[in-house]
C-alpha cells in the first residue's frame, strides 16, 4: 500500500488543475468574522496558493492574512468555474471539509462524538 504524503496530493492536484482546472477549499485557522474557509478555482493551483500567501488573490485571503489568521490547503475537486460556483451555492464548506471533521465534539452530559 502507498502512502500519498500532502506534497504528492497538492503536486498531483495542481497537475491535473492544469489540465482541466480544479476547485479548491482553504481552511483557516480560525474564524474571520463568520468565514472559515475559502474555495476558488484556478488552472494554477501552486500559483494561485502563492497569490493567496502574497495578498495577491482573493480579497478575503488578503483580509485573512492581514488579521495573522492562517490557513492550510483542506481539500481539492477536478473540475470548472462550473464546479465551484455549485460548491458556493450549496454552502456548508465545513461538512466539505476534512480538517473540521477531524476535531473531537463533546455532547451534553460528556462523551465525544
Amino acid at each position: 500500500m502507498t502512502s500519498i504524503t500532502l506534497a504528492t496530493a497538492v503536486k498531483e492536484a495542481a497537475q491535473a488543475a492544469a489540465r482541466n482546472g480544479v476547485v479548491y477549499l482553504l481552511h483557516f485557522d480560525r474564524p474571520y468574522v463568520h468565514a472559515r474557509h475559502y474555495t476558488g478555482w484556478t488552472t494554477d493551483l501552486l500559483g494561485r496558493l502563492e497569490d493567496h500567501e502574497t495578498g495577491r488573490g482573493a480579497r478575503l485571503l488578503a483580509v485573512v492574512n492581514a488579521a495573522g489568521i492562517g490557513w492550510r490547503l483542506a481539500r481539492t475537486w477536478p473540475g470548472s468555474r462550473a464546479t465551484e460556483r455549485a460548491l458556493k451555492r450549496q454552502g456548508g464548506a465545513s461538512r466539505r471539509c476534512p480538517l473540521c471533521r477531524t476535531r473531537v465534539r463533546i455532547r451534553r452530559g460528556g462523551g465525544a462524538v
